[in-house]
């Protein structure tokens, strides 16, 4: 089993504990399926309104925030899988606002961009089951810093929790 509670601290970058901590449930399958579901409910029927609503004139729309989730947790398993197979390449960083910004995001429906989500989230979960015990305390560096296999799941999750937190606070809650 993955759980945050058996991560230590040295698994991953400081940066990355407020995305542990927006974590409610700390089993990484039941996180990845709890959130996912929760966002399904709670953007489907949104208005375009909404969905491109913005709470600041350099925030992210919804429709980005979920482009930028799937940016990041297709990162996060590749890193993942590469430090999975004792791969000791130090992996660069990348700029999620440049990301966002040449996503497309806005321009997407919101059924196109939560069918890609699904995918990615299905992706993650088969790759996060193929690994062995061995290979989640498996670590490698990206952006300077070195993650576990097993955090980086965990990081994922607790991320997606982050984001659907901001959703709720600064979207929906108006």
């Amino acid at each position: 089993m993955i759980s945050a509670k058996n991560i230590s601290v040295n698994e991953y970058n400081p940066y990355y504990q407020t995305y542990i901590d927006a974590l409610r449930v700390t089993e990484l399958f039941d996180a990845l399926n709890k959130c996912y579901e929760e966002t399904l409910a709670l953007l489907e029927h949104r208005t375009e309104e909404e969905l491109l609503y913005r709470y600041g004139i350099d925030k992210w729309t919804i429709k980005e925030i979920i482009q930028h989730l799937i940016d990041a947790e297709r990162i996060l398993c590749y890193r993942a899988l590469r430090f999975s197979r004792n791969d000791s390449t130090d992996l660069p960083g990348y700029d999620e606002s440049w990301f966002v910004d040449y996503s497309n995001a806005n321009n997407r429906t919101i059924t196109d961009l939560l069918t890609e989500f699904h995918c990615v989230r299905s992706a993650t979960r088969s790759l996060f089951q193929s690994f062995t015990d061995e290979m989640l305390l498996r670590t490698g560096n990206a952006n300077k810093s070195e993650m576990s296999v097993r955090a980086a799941g965990i990081i994922i999750a607790g991320h997606h929790w982050h984001h659907l937190n901001v959703i709720k606070e600064r979207y929906l809650n108006r």
